[in-house]
């Protein structure tokens, strides 16, 4: 494939054990430097790495960089993006890609107008569980999809999370937090939403983080909690969406796509190789389904990993800024479809991506 993509971190909080898990098996890509607010913090990142610790402008300057790999909170997604474009440099961040469309909007310009690459988490749907979930709805073992449900509740991240607040500002709660997994997987499955409805609101009960240094510290909710959605396909297909942080437990399952011949039970879009299970008419009961595709025993940083051999073959990568942007505008339409009572129609699209073949890695794309 040639040279590996050399790469530098903007941000090395929590997330950026997960990526640093996975570099292992990533021989597209090449770490070179991070960079932190927390200067102590990405000094100790570095050392473990075997990297350099740097500032974020001179991380942004350093020509030995080809991209940039954004880990920072949602409010500066688009700020390091954009800082980075200007640089020269190819971007894939963490999700959301922006708090709201229009504040992505000009930097994918500036990237389509430079000829680089912007890329966005959520990859997993890289991995071999809905790669695999995807080939068996291809491949019409549930006969001809006409709906899907997708589910994702818990009471809240301050009962885990040392430093929570964040998730209860604009640019997360439960939508923006959980919602791009679960939708980037209905999207890769049944394509892109021309339309949705919603419905939203948050409930009076005080939070406080429950554990860590900050354990009693209470919580200022700025955003709702609790979100219903119903997402029309331009497929046909209708998918209801529920996202909250006001569940203590529940039994619904988080994703199933329903056919004219059958069930498709999708794995949880925040993994990349749960087991798919279906039931079909034919054989009137539950069973597991083999692998049939994407990169196996996945792990975060995948995506990226996936973009830098797209660039290096001239190829689209899968886990693009256009499936981000679409699903981000999902998101701000359900938000402002149960705020303001309307069917909000959506202005972007994207393509499916192509499908991770069984055995493919991502040098070998």
């Amino acid at each position: 494939m040639g040279s590996p993509l050399t790469f530098g971190i903007v941000g090395v909080g929590k997330i950026s054990e997960q990526y640093f898990a996975s570099l292992p098996a990533l021989p597209g890509i090449r770490l070179i430097a991070v960079s932190d607010m927390n200067e102590a913090r990405a000094a100790e990142v570095a050392a473990e790495q075997g990297v350099e610790a740097l500032s974020v402008d001179a991380l942004l300057a350093d020509d030995r960089i080809e991209a940039v790999l954004n880990l920072t909170i949602p409010a500066a997604h688009v700020d390091i993006d954009t800082r980075a474009l200007r640089a020269g440099k190819h971007v894939f961040g963490e999700k959301p890609l922006a708090l709201a469309p229009a504040d992505a909007v000009e930097m994918l310009a500036l990237a389509e107008n430079t000829g680089l690459r912007v890329g966005s988490a959520p990859d997993t749907v890289l991995g071999t569980g809905v790669q695999t979930a995807r080939a068996v709805l291809d491949a019409g073992t549930i006969g001809t999809a006409v709906g899907a449900a997708a589910f994702w509740a818990a009471p809240g991240h301050e009962r885990w999370h040392p430093a929570p607040q964040f998730y209860y500002q604009p640019g997360a709660g439960p939508l923006f937090d959980m919602g791009p997994y679960y939708l980037t997987t209905l999207v890769t499955l049944l394509g892109p939403v021309v339309r949705v409805s919603g419905a939203v609101g948050r409930s009076t009960r005080e939070r406080e983080v429950a554990t860590g240094p900050l354990a009693g510290t209470p919580i200022d909710v700025e955003v709702d909690t609790h979100i219903n959605a119903i997402l029309e396909h331009q497929s046909g297909v209708s998918s209801t969406v529920t996202m909250s942080f006001e569940v203590w437990e529940s039994r619904v399952p988080g994703i199933e796509v329903f056919g004219t011949k059958g069930t498709l039970a999708v794995p949880d879009p925040n993994r990349f190789s749960d087991p798919v299970a279906v039931w079909t008419e034919a054989a009137g009961a539950w069973e597991d389904v083999p692998i049939m595709a994407g990169y196996a025993d996945a792990g975060r940083g995948y995506g990226l990993a996936d973009m830098a051999t797209a660039i290096r073959t001239n190829r689209p990568h899968r886990a693009s800024g256009a499936v981000a942007f679409h699903v981000l505008e999902i998101m701000d339409g359900i938000l402002r479809a149960g705020t303001e009572h309307r069917v909000v129609e959506m202005t972007s699209s994207m393509e499916r991506p192509a499908p991770v073949p069984l055995g493919a890695t991502p040098d070998s794309w």
